[in-house]
């Protein structure tokens, strides 16, 4: 066990070094919950864990896709974050949509009075009662971020447990790290659900300032997760 450990000790910080990325990430995305469903909060209609496990589990099929044609890995970790930068920024669009000409809203923040990129006003805009509605453009440029970052953990955590040494085909065990990936996605995304506490909009939401203590929470519990999962794959 202690030998399987140590020839593959460089995966487990790997395997960590992804799962704070894609708790980290988490904090960028504009997470709106059930009163950003019903136009009451800015941010996109679903929960963190929804959107956490869709950018990393959307990095591990991209990374998986191109792990077919390459073993570089800087290429695979890029095509896991393009994968899930699309994925968020396809999510994000179809709900202004929705929000838009549907609901009959305007993207605005309720957070800040004036767009930090756009610097457009937002307080004028934002319904009576409620906490902004829609995807201002800072919470789109934060989405595309966090999604970003959400892409390049999964796919380091997917690449990282196709890497360990075990005298195997790693198609003889893709399902085995499949599961453990999406084990330590889900992980990684409940921590900054509590952290978050309910609806963030992004970069300038209050809320932001407390990705530290996720992060940290984050390296401990992963680093656990990934021992487990280099002992287990490697011990084949």
């Amino acid at each position: 066990m202690a030998g399987v450990l140590a020839a593959n000790f460089l995966y487990v910080i790997l395997i960590t070094l992804g799962g704070v990325l894609v708790s980290g990430s988490v904090h960028f995305v504009p997470v709106g919950g059930a009163p950003a469903a019903m136009a009451q909060a800015t941010g996109i209609g679903t929960g963190t864990v929804q959107l956490a496990a869709g950018a990393g589990l959307t990095g591990l099929v991209t990374a998986g896709a191109m792990l077919n044609l390459t073993d570089s890995m800087a290429l695979i970790l890029a095509a896991g974050m393009v994968g899930a930068m699309i994925m968020i920024g396809v999510t994000m669009m179809v709900g202004n949509l929705v929000y838009v000409y549907g609901i009959g809203v305007p993207p605005a923040s309720a957070k800040v009075d004036y767009d930090p990129i756009t610097k457009d006003r937002q307080d004028i805009y934002v319904s009576q009662g409620t906490e902004g509605h829609g995807l201002p453009t800072v919470s789109f440029v934060s989405g595309i971020i966090g999604g970003g970052l959400g892409g390049i953990g999964g796919a380091l955590v997917y690449y990282s447990l196709m890497s360990i040494a075990n005298g195997m085909a790693s198609a003889d065990f893709v399902g085995l790290a499949a599961i453990f990936a999406v084990g330590i996605f889900f992980v990684n995304a409940v921590i900054p659900s509590y952290n978050i506490g309910g609806t963030i909009e992004g970069f300038h939401d209050p809320k932001f300032k407390k990705w530290p203590k996720a992060v940290v929470t984050s390296l401990i519990v992963t680093f656990m997760c990934a021992i487990v999962s280099v002992i287990t794959i490697g011990g084949l």
